[in-house]
């Protein structure tokens, strides 16, 4: 990699700064001509920058004008005061910056699994999950996540009380074969489903923990013509790592 290169991610961190402190100091705010004169900034990369700034919310803007955003007050708030979707967004980004495969953090609603945030891949052959999109816990790797580790009593009213459909030839709905992807998931670490859920796609989910409880899962939903052993393997040692830098699991 050359020294240019190499100064590339360095100069663009600067310029970002650069116009979120300029902005900051303008009481008033200031319009985009008016950052691009004072910081040098060519307009069409101003452009850019402001709209990705803005839709972060680390701006907001009115009319012509770009003001401090809320983003900025939740960089100021200490830990207890973000919430569970605060904590988790950056990482799914970074789930899906890394892999482009559409990434989510899910959460147990009832006997449903729920998309609490989602970041969708840019391929042009994807999976697309709307966030508040419900399904079946026994249909997702995500939902088998949150199964595998319920408290013995719980899972036993949860096999008494719930019609698992098959969503497709692939869904395992018997109680003994879910119990042996319980016990697999548990021993591995995460879950895989293959078109157990949407055809054509497969999904990874490793076991997110806060504060000793089970919060949710990381997941991954990728087309099952590009879910191939390698690609396999990289997605769960980057689901592993982004996992890894949330609170661990209690002993």
């Amino acid at each position: 990699m050359s020294a240019g290169a190499a100064s590339n991610p360095v100069k663009s961190a600067m310029r970002t700064l650069d116009v979120i402190e300029y902005v900051v100091a303008n009481r008033q705010g200031a319009v985009a001509q008016e950052i691009a004169a004072a910081l040098a900034i060519p307009v069409s990369s101003l452009s850019y920058l402001l709209a990705t700034l803005t839709e972060r919310g680390y701006l907001a803007r009115e009319g012509r004008r770009y003001l401090p955003g809320p983003g900025l007050e939740r960089l100021r708030a200490p830990a207890a005061a973000l919430t569970l979707e605060d904590r988790v967004a950056p990482l799914v980004r970074a789930l899906r910056s890394e892999l482009n495969e559409t990434s989510s953090f899910m959460v147990r609603r009832g006997w449903e699994v729920e998309s609490l945030v989602t970041e969708a891949s840019d391929q042009a052959l994807r999976y697309a999950v709307d966030p508040g999109t419900r399904r079946p816990l026994h249909a997702l790797a995500a939902g088998k996540i949150l199964l595998a580790w319920m408290e013995p009593q719980e899972l036993a009213r949860y096999f008494a009380d719930v019609e698992r459909e098959a969503l497709t030839p692939s869904t395992r709905t018997g109680e003994a074969d879910l119990r042996a992807d319980f016990a697999q998931i548990m021993a591995r670490g995460i879950s895989i489903a293959r078109e157990e859920a949407t055809p054509g796609i497969c999904g990874m989910a490793v076991p997110v923990w806060f504060d000793a409880q089970l919060a949710g899962a990381f997941s991954v939903a990728v087309p099952a013509v590009r879910f191939d052993a390698g690609l396999e393997q990289r997605i769960a040692v980057v689901l592993k790592r982004v996992a890894a830098a949330v609170e661990g699991k209690p002993e």
